[in-house]
């Protein structure tokens, strides 16, 4: 991520420089921290990291690994408890008007750059404006969609400096929304709402977000980054709750296999892992005890279907047969087996004010749905004679590799569909999805950014950069323009059940399982909780000496 402007052997110098860096971090500073002698001993957090981010410019990155180390370098006005409430953070305090239009946020006086640079409220407007500007190309620009004059200017209608964010003086933020968004405190803890440092992008353009130039806000700030090994993160001296922060540094460790992320646990290279392997599941259950922690989770893991090119737009007939041929409760227990539940719906169980819808077919039983997925597969022009034949795309790993396997298995043993695999690294599967030319069937996941059931059924409205379907459906988006535009939650909350509904009807994406979090966390590191989102902060955490 660091691009040299020196001739080759610098560049060799510098790598080999880059992987002494993580080497010496992963083994000098150990379980508990190495020592720095002009800061005394440093306590170092290891966490597992399943990919690299894509990128760590908070406007750029989309995925879940992206925001676990976002969250560790950059704070929003608001934030979450380690337990999963929502927490005063940039902002100590809030006004909402009666309307809910209007919503002023009071900054603290404390806050500055990890450069020491002091924070402002029109920080947070530079960054908000940044976010929905077309040219930045964000994929969470429709997060800000409700704030006045959002809509015009990410189509490129108006300039960004009509967005209704506004800073009266340097400890006040204005924002005016366009209806009511009764989730809008949660959305504003997400990463793509951080404010940004204006220099550094003006000095280093789209490299800003890379290591010796990030200049960020949160508890921690960018050290080092050497792709595919490790991203470490130093202690931010600057930041207003540094006296409330334990660990002076943290080190993420990219680890793609489930079972080398498991090794290096066992090895104590490794305070807490991203994930459990589930072939280890019940007897790490048995060995390690607390040190194993399973709760729920508000995410989603499915199968998209390019809906642009053939063989599944205007076909809903063979979209809803893969849909029924798939054994989800097959899939639960024996392919993932750590207390992951089957869906049937797109939003999950947990949702704050919600009762999901679900597929019509769901009371069915296994030998109902296999028989009518082969009747809605011949009507949608296939048979023994004529076969489908399709490929997966999936990304590197032990867990996608298993599931397209089993999916693999049913779509040929029920329909009689010739499927292809296709491992492909993450980046490379985030591409094709986005330019849906080269895909037909994609694996793909979507986290709650809040704990509301708009986060989930926002990404498949059309014109969301997160609709990698590319789902279109007049209904569907009607009724989530109705949802936005009620105050009452509960005429909300039936228009937003509604557009579940019309939406699972249409199958453009096939929900396979609900999440549930999983992670071995080290008797050594307090202050852990369990929460929905899954967000576990490193400022939360603290560690003592191990046994």
């Amino acid at each position: 991520h660091v691009r040299e402007k020196n001739p080759a052997v610098r560049y060799a110098s510098r790598m080999k420089s880059l992987r002494l860096i993580a080497l010496v971090t992963l083994f000098a500073l150990g379980a508990c921290g190495g020592s720095d002698e002009s800061q005394g001993p440093v306590n170092t957090l290891e966490r597992g990291l399943p990919t690299d981010p894509e990128s760590l410019d908070h406007h750029k990155a989309r995925s879940t690994q992206a925001a676990e180390v976002l969250r560790d370098i950059g704070e929003g006005l608001t934030a979450y408890s380690a337990t999963g409430e929502l927490v005063p953070a940039a902002a100590e305090s809030w006004d909402i008007s009666e309307d809910g239009l209007t919503y002023t946020f009071n900054l603290r006086d404390e806050l500055r750059w990890s450069n020491g640079e002091p924070l402002t409220a029109q920080d947070f407007v530079v960054g908000m404006r940044r976010l929905v500007t077309p040219a930045t190309a964000a994929v969470y620009a429709e997060m800000l969609i409700d704030i006045e004059n959002a809509a015009g200017i990410i189509s490129g209608d108006i300039p960004a400096s009509m967005l209704g964010v506004e800073a009266p003086d340097d400890r006040t933020l204005v924002l005016r929304l366009v209806q009511p968004t009764p989730y809008l405190l949660g959305l504003l803890s997400h990463p793509s709402t951080f404010p940004i440092h204006a220099a550094s992008v003006d000095a280093h353009g789209d490299g800003f977000a890379r290591p010796g130039k990030l200049v960020s806000n949160g508890a921690y700030r960018l050290d080092a980054w050497v792709p595919g090994s490790i991203i470490s993160l130093k202690r931010n001296e600057h930041y207003w709750n540094n006296a409330g922060t334990a660990i002076d540094a943290v080190n993420y460790h990219v680890l793609v296999q489930d079972r080398s992320e498991l090794n290096r646990y066992r090895a104590g290279e490794l305070h807490i892992t991203s994930t459990v392997p589930a072939e280890s599941f019940a007897q790490l259950r048995e060995d390690l005890g607390d040190q194993l922690h399973v709760a729920p989770y508000l995410g989603v893991y499915y199968y998209g279907l390019n809906l642009t090119k053939e063989p599944f737009r205007d076909n809903l007939a063979l979209r809803e047969a893969l849909s029924m041929a798939i054994d989800r409760e097959e899939l639960a227990t024996s392919v993932l087996g750590r207390g992951e539940k089957p869906a049937y719906s797109w939003v999950p169980p947990g949702v704050n004010n919600y009762e999901a819808a679900q597929i019509g077919f769901v009371a069915l039983d296994k030998e109902e749905r296999e028989q009518l997925a082969r009747v809605r597969y011949k009507e949608a022009g296939y048979g023994e004679d004529s076969p489908l034949k399709i490929e997966v795309r999936y990304n590197t790993g032990d867990l996608h590799r298993k599931i397209a396997v089993a999916v693999q298995s049913m779509w040929s043993e029920v329909l009689g569909a010739e499927v292809t695999l296709v491992n492909e690294e993450f980046q490379v599967l985030l591409s094709n999805m986005r330019e849906a030319e080269v895909t037909q069937v994609f694996r793909a996941s979507w986290m709650g950014d809040y704990n509301d059931a708009h986060t989930f059924l926002s990404i498949l409205q059309g014109g969301s950069p997160a609709n990698m379907p590319q789902y279109a459906s007049e209904q569907y988006d009607d009724l989530m323009d109705r949802a936005a535009a009620h105050v009452d939650p509960e005429r909300r909350r039936l228009y937003l059940e509604e557009a579940e509904r019309v939406m699972l009807a249409d199958h453009p994406v096939i929900p396979l399982y609900f999440y549930v979090s999983k992670h071995l966390v080290r008797p050594e590191v307090a202050g852990w909780g369990d929460n929905v989102l899954d967000y576990h902060y490193s400022q939360h955490l603290s560690l003592s000496a191990p046994d």
